[in-house]
């Protein structure tokens, strides 16, 4: 159990953080530059990673979920934390007290 929070907690923050940059790049692009043409190509990286681990947070998400048996509704919400700015470190914090609490770690 210890591994799967650990594992869960890592990529929340990852994510949260890929999240919050991929935010400032929107922002960015489409609403601070007159053309989004011009944007840095380098920027569209920032979204493909964001993507990579957001499907890993998502896997942890699960494994985490199976093994404390969570509710499914419980674990899709948590899953989607992931999709908005600051949600997942929310979450992250919630999660791990119940997880802890409910497991004496």
């Amino acid at each position: 159990m210890r591994g799967a929070l650990l594992r869960y907690r890592i990529l929340a923050w990852i994510t949260g953080l890929w999240l919050l940059v991929l935010t400032g790049e929107v922002i960015y692009k489409y609403l601070l530059l007159d053309d989004s043409s011009t944007a840095p190509h380098w920027l569209f990286y920032v979204g493909q990673v964001h993507g990579i681990f957001y499907m890993l947070y998502l896997v942890m998400t699960i494994d985490l979920g199976i093994k404390a048996r969570w509710k499914p509704v419980t674990t899709a919400l948590t899953c989607l934390a992931g999709t908005i700015p600051f949600l997942s470190f929310v979450f992250e914090h919630m999660r791990t007290k119940e997880v802890k609490t409910a497991f004496g770690l």
